[in-house]
């Protein structure tokens, strides 16, 4: 298939346009965002801004401190990650509660309309601690229902158990009692988790008997195979077209290996997108029959690295090398997402144009998927002290929240931009340039790739700059971004190598027209001739070569 350019948005903050923002504010007080205000308008403009997929997230059912216990909430809105009920919409997301589920049917339509596929989370690790399926199908057995919690461990139980231990904090639990404790979801196997942990969810037993060893007990299938197969094919049949799998590293792979097959026999062309820091464990889950897998540890983290001026630009190499052909194009790329900073906030740059020579690289050096956090483009800073989210560089998923720059894009519903200010408008525009290039340009989305950085020298600074080929059929790409904060005179050489390699045919006249910011020059496009640019602080060129 074609390269997937996600844009991610999570429903609660996008489409609230109340901007009240209280301090740990109730739905009350300072709104939330609901599913029928993501309206044709606003798919329009995710389309426009060159996306080709929107994750929704933290659609499905989760705990919140008005509807559960919240002693063992974060947040005022709860994390979306501590799902209470996995057949289930969350009710804060509806106009109309008792519409839940038609109401969010009605905006997957409205997507496929506006010519985006539609992801949703599979959160497969853990639940919260008071789940409970109210709106399961008939003949579905809930999680937990019938597990033996005497047992620390068995693989006829969903949950792990820690007998004869009570689950308690360092806080009030406001009256609520778990005996036996349950293990907590990030593998905290305690009856009494700290702050850092995940204390609102507990750990699903897929037959890993890890205070054993970590010795598997895969045959028979486990309970916890079966009821979670029901969930994926449940909202496969929801006509989405991914789902993206919270922590899948957390999972065993042979679960994978058996649902995904399952899944997609009914549902051939659905994706898999994988949560996964461990690059030990890249090749397994691919095989496994994951689509995509989070590139985090390698390019982000490298590519942050750059921007922030702590190392050199050519170890870029490095970090598309380690995938290796096979494994590089199932790479997702990001520069924001949820979990990580803005890079817009005091934390990373302080001003999201400070990334774009790392935007460019992100969206356009593979084949591979790219992933756009909503408030990106815009340069959102995420410097807000929300509630339970503090002032740290990130937009809070725990809190009702109004967030500034989506508001203004958001203009109460028109999502026109009409009160962005002017650096938001300057950024959201190469954005929009960048990802329609992306997702428009056959040399990007098929082509190979040939890295040139390593043959540059003289009038080339490999600490600040990059350069690269991408080449399809008739269609040469030269792009080489600048990471210095002055503009900068480089000359760019092509070896010959990659003449052969792309199989470009040299040319000593020919036409480069910069795709970004518009302009042609005439370059000599021959092997080991210098080809002059002039890079602004900050920026890039994609120059079509004719």
């Amino acid at each position: 298939m074609n390269k997937p350019i996600i844009y991610q948005l999570v429903p609660r903050l996008f489409s609230n346009f109340n901007e009240t923002r209280k301090r740990c504010g109730t739905i009350e007080e300072n709104g939330c965002g609901k599913l029928e205000d993501i309206n044709e308008c606003a798919l329009r403009s995710i389309v426009d801004l060159g996306a080709t997929h929107v994750w929704y997230t933290g659609v499905i059912r989760h705990a919140t401190a008005a509807r559960n216990n919240p002693a063992i909430t974060k947040g005022q809105a709860g994390s979306p990650y501590a799902i209470t009920d996995y057949y289930d919409v969350d009710p804060d997301l509806a106009k109309n509660e008792s519409k839940r589920m038609a109401e969010l049917e009605s905006l997957i339509k409205r997507t496929h309309e506006a010519g985006l596929g539609v992801i949703l989370d599979f959160v497969p690790n853990h639940v919260s601690r008071e789940y409970k399926s109210a709106c399961k199908p008939k003949g579905v057995k809930d999680l937990g229902e019938g597990d033996h919690p005497e047992w620390a461990f068995s693989p006829l139980n969903n949950f792990y158990y820690l007998p004869g231990e009570r689950f308690t904090m360092d806080k009030d639990l406001h009256g609520y009692e778990e005996f036996p404790a349950k293990v907590t979801g990030n593998d905290c196997f305690s009856s009494h988790p700290c702050p850092t942990d995940w204390y609102e969810t507990v750990k699903l037993n897929y037959g890993v008997y890890y205070q054993g060893g970590g010795e598997k007990q895969f045959c028979p299938i486990p309970l916890t195979w079966g009821k979670m197969l029901d969930i994926l094919l449940f909202w496969a049949s929801k006509k989405i077209d991914g789902l993206r799998v919270d922590m899948a590293e957390m999972v065993p792979v042979e679960f994978f290996a058996w649902a995904i097959t399952k899944v997609k026999e009914k549902y051939p062309k659905i994706l898999f997108i994988g949560e996964c820091y461990d690059p030990n464990k890249y090749d397994s889950y691919l095989a496994a029959g994951f689509d995509y897998l989070y590139d985090k540890v390698g390019m982000y983290d490298y590519l942050r690295g750059v921007t922030s001026r702590n190392w050199p630009s050519a170890g870029i190499t490095q970090q598309w090398m380690q995938h290796g052909d096979a494994r590089l194009p199932h790479m997702l790329y990001f520069m924001e997402n949820h979990d990580e900073q803005r890079i817009a906030s005091g934390f990373f740059c302080g001003n999201g144009a400070c990334a774009e020579p790392a935007m460019i690289v992100t969206a356009t050096l593979t084949q591979g998927p790219v992933m756009v956090y909503a408030g990106q483009e815009l340069g959102e800073r995420g410097m807000d002290m929300e509630g339970f989210s503090g002032i740290d560089g990130r937009t809070t998923i725990f809190d009702y929240w109004g967030v500034k720059s989506l508001q203004a894009w958001a203009n109460k519903g028109k999502y026109d931009g009409a009160k962005l200010n002017d650096e938001q408008k300057e950024l959201r525009s190469f954005y929009q340039k960048l990802l329609t290039i992306t997702r428009d340009n056959k040399a990007i989305q098929k082509g190979k790739m040939y890295d040139i950085t390593y043959a540059q020298w003289e009038g080339f600074n490999k600490s600040k700059q990059y350069a690269y080929l991408r080449h399809e059929g008739s269609e040469t790409l030269l792009i080489a971004v600048n990471f210095h904060d002055r503009e900068q005179k480089v000359k760019v050489r092509i070896p010959n190598d990659a003449f052969v390699y792309l199989g470009m045919d040299e040319k000593k006249k020919a036409t480069a027209t910069d795709l970004l910011r518009g302009g042609k020059q005439q370059i000599v496009f021959e092997a080991d001739q210098p080809i002059e640019l002039t890079l602004p602080a900050w920026k890039g060129v994609i120059l079509k070569i004719k």
